[in-house]
């Protein structure tokens, strides 16, 4: 059996730039990897099965469950896996639990299954499931662009309590996608927090 944590991420910053063309929003934001985690446990079985301890969690449209099978098509490989969760990051609180578990599968099922992707392989199919995928295969502290795809590591941060607060909000479907549509060209940004937050990071600040 092969264990992984998946940890949840804040944003430090957060500015969005501008719509794209492509319907997704341009942005710029410093990033961080916190030690609140989930916890998967990966065992080679006959076919994709994904389990989870929290009741509202659907494993069909999670994309850790995307992201195995996302892994099985492009490699052809013809393993299964067996796939628990045990989730301690809250759902739907903009922390990113899911992506953290897809990217998690990413490499966990490289090693499982012994295919071989590099890295850069990696980050392309962490592309393809969504925009925060990419940002836990680096971890850490990390200046994040584009639709959320690119992403810069930059020096870690010194360790440091932060308090998160999770209010007990209605669930409301594609939350996030209602939000970035509801933005005016009067909330956009030049990412200029950003830069200076990510510049006084490379030095070491």
């Amino acid at each position: 059996m092969l264990t992984l944590l998946a940890p949840a991420k804040i944003n430090l910053t957060l500015e969005v730039l501008a719509k794209r063309p492509d319907g997704f929003h341009e942005i710029r934001s410093v990033a961080q990897t916190i030690n609140l985690c989930d916890s998967l446990h990966l065992k080679l079985g006959d076919n994709l099965k994904l389990i989870c301890d929290a009741p509202d969690f659907i494993p069909e449209k999670s994309l850790i469950f995307k992201a195995a099978k996302l892994v099985a098509e492009v490699t052809g490989c013809g393993e299964g896996v067996e796939i628990e969760l045990e989730k301690r990051i809250p759902l739907s609180a903009g922390l990113g639990g899911d992506s953290s578990g897809a990217a998690a599968i990413l490499e966990g099922l490289n090693e499982l299954w012994q295919l071989g992707l590099t890295r850069e392989k990696l980050m392309e199919l962490a592309a393809e499931l969504g925009s925060d995928v990419g940002l836990f295969l680096c971890g850490g502290t990390a200046l994040v662009e584009g639709r959320g795809e690119k992403v810069t590591p930059l020096l870690p941060m010194s360790p440091r309590w932060v308090v998160l607060v999770v209010p007990a909000v209605p669930k409301i479907p594609q939350k996030t996608k209602k939000l970035y549509n509801s933005l005016k060209e009067s909330h956009f940004t030049d990412g200029k927090i950003t830069e200076k937050m990510a510049k006084a990071l490379k030095s070491g600040k």
